[in-house]
């Protein structure tokens, strides 16, 4: 009986791990995939740039919305402490450097330190300014969590989230890149922390 229950145990096991190594990419798929949460574009008020993107993705994605018709100009936000300097700042010159108008960009230096108060103080300016339909565009792993918060803290907005490409993270192969694992890692720490309203 024992030697017939251990084999009975090994046997489970290994049909566990195998189960588990056929199943490990399309698990870390899936949990890549449910960071990404998109839309089509609207034919918008204006588009806006979420802070916190570095290689010029996220502008460069909203300047295309304005080349497309989608929207007539870009709100970029960006909170300060790039040496000096807000990131919104940065950003516009970035993009100009690129062949976009100037014109079409609008800085929004603010202090947010979150996702969550950035869509607090977009939701202000954009009524300040009179807007109520907003393509939001973002890093495509932050899209849902900014969907999240953006729904939440910015009532009365009409928005559609935009992902912008991210040089490291690929919903079907962030494991790979030692980056994608990181932003993989901390997107999903910082969404638990928004689910618990920390």
């Amino acid at each position: 009986m024992t030697a017939r229950r251990s084999r009975a145990a090994v046997l489970a096991a290994t049909a566990f791990l195998i189960l588990a190594a056929l199943a490990w990419r399309p698990s870390l798929s899936a949990l890549g995939r449910f960071l990404v949460k998109t839309d089509l574009p609207l034919h918008a008020d204006i588009a806006v740039v979420l802070a916190g993107d570095y290689s010029g993705n996220r502008i460069r994605k909203a300047a295309e919305l304005v080349k497309q018709g989608y929207a007539p100009r870009v709100l970029v936000s960006g909170p300060s402490g790039f040496y000096g300097e807000h990131e919104s700042d940065a950003a516009i010159r970035f993009i100009t450097r690129q062949g976009y108008p100037a014109a079409w960009f609008i800085p929004f230096p603010n202090d947010s330190h979150s996702t969550r108060e950035e869509a607090r103080a977009v939701a202000a300016k954009l009524r300040e300014l009179g807007l109520v339909r907003a393509d939001i565009v973002t890093s495509n792993y932050h899209t849902r969590r900014a969907r999240t918060d953006y729904a939440e803290e910015a009532p009365g907005l009409e928005f559609s989230m935009i992902a912008a490409p991210d040089q490291y993270f690929t919903p079907d192969g962030w494991w790979k890149t030692r980056e994608g694992r990181k932003t993989f890692l901390l997107e999903w720490l910082k969404t638990l922390a928004s689910w618990a309203h920390l």
